[in-house]
């Protein structure tokens, strides 16, 4: 998830949490809490950029992280508050609530996130809810409006700590429902259309949770095709994209190559143009791949040219998108 709905949905659990008595002191606490694991934006300044994707949602985001940072601030909390009596036990509950909850939003989109690092190197994505969705964070940030303005002891405050809390946790179900629907298609439109991938994943489009990216791995490459939920029609409409693997061989050795396959899940495409040696994360999609098959990956990565990527990554999931792009993708999204 993107900090700010960090921030806004931890300040609605630290309300929840300790209510009235602590006053707003709870609602800082609970940004702070729900902040912590993303100190690992700091690596940007030493580390390259494929050794910085990896290290974003790496050890901060795991348990043994966690098991050392919860004592931490707990301990730091306590003494900070010791005249108002709350608790150490009652501080830990209170960071330990927070931190996995944070590692559980951060599995829920496709980037991945190293819950066992670093024992283990493998990266947890359900994907299930864009890593930016104004649907799943517009009513925390709301309640996180209203109760910082809302006076400490005000009754209405129950009713805002509630709306920030039970929406995203409603909006998290019918996320997995709408995944097990969109599912039970692709695995009906492999049947029908005699494709046998070797694994496929599906993703939220930008923005919301009704239109969904498909990808299907095969031997020589991969199908890619995007679906609403609001289409009548059953099908699934692939568009087929060759691997490209046998580009492998020249920078099997690069680091920076095996950084970025772990990275990807290994869902990558290969391309060679202009004199570059691109690598292509399917995992993000295409730019406007929802209207168009011929639009540039949204994560690349110029292999020989490592230096002029930081732009290119960020960028990426915006570039080319403007209120003409908002509006044909809303019509998209409802199929019209």
């Amino acid at each position: 998830m993107d900090s700010l709905t960090h921030i806004a949905i931890g300040a609605c659990i630290g309300e929840a949490f300790f209510e009235k008595g602590f006053g707003k002191k709870a609602m800082l606490w609970g940004a702070l809490a729900q902040s912590i694991p993303d100190i690992d934006f700091v690596s940007h300044l030493w580390l390259s950029d494929a050794e910085a994707l990896l290290a974003h949602r790496g050890f901060t985001h795991s348990f043994l992280f966690a098991a050392f940072a919860v004592p931490l601030f707990a301990l730091t909390a306590d003494k900070f508050h010791a005249s108002q009596n709350i608790g150490l036990k009652k501080w830990s509950v209170f960071f330990l609530i927070q931190l996995l909850l944070h590692l559980l939003l951060d599995s829920m989109n496709n980037y991945g996130i190293g819950w066992l690092e670093p024992f283990s190197h493998q990266r947890f994505a359900f994907n299930l809810i864009y890593v930016v969705d104004p649907f799943f964070s517009v009513f925390s940030w709301v309640a996180c409006i209203a109760l910082f303005f809302l006076h400490s002891h005000s009754h209405k405050r129950i009713f805002w700590w509630k709306l920030g809390v039970y929406t995203f946790s409603f909006y998290v179900l019918m996320s997995a429902y709408n995944k097990s629907l969109i599912n039970n298609i692709v695995q009906s439109s492999m049947q029908e259309q005699h494709i046998k991938p070797k694994r496929y994943f599906t993703s939220p489009a930008p923005l919301q949770n009704f239109l969904w990216y498909i990808v299907l791995e095969t031997n020589d490459g991969y199908y890619i095709s995007y679906k609403s939920l609001f289409e009548k029609d059953p099908g699934v409409h692939y568009q087929f994209y060759k691997s490209q693997h046998q580009y492998a061989h020249l920078v099997d050795n690069h680091e920076e190559f095996q950084r970025l396959i772990r990275f990807a899940d290994h869902y990558y495409i290969l391309d060679s143009s202009q004199g570059n040696l691109v690598f292509n994360d399917l995992r993000f999609g295409q730019q406007n791949g929802w209207e168009t098959s011929d639009g540039p990956f949204v994560f690349r990565f110029i292999l020989n040219h490592p230096s002029d990527n930081s732009l290119l990554i960020q960028r990426g999931r915006i570039e080319g998108w403007n209120l003409n792009t908002l509006n044909r993708f809303i019509r998209r999204v409802l199929h019209h």
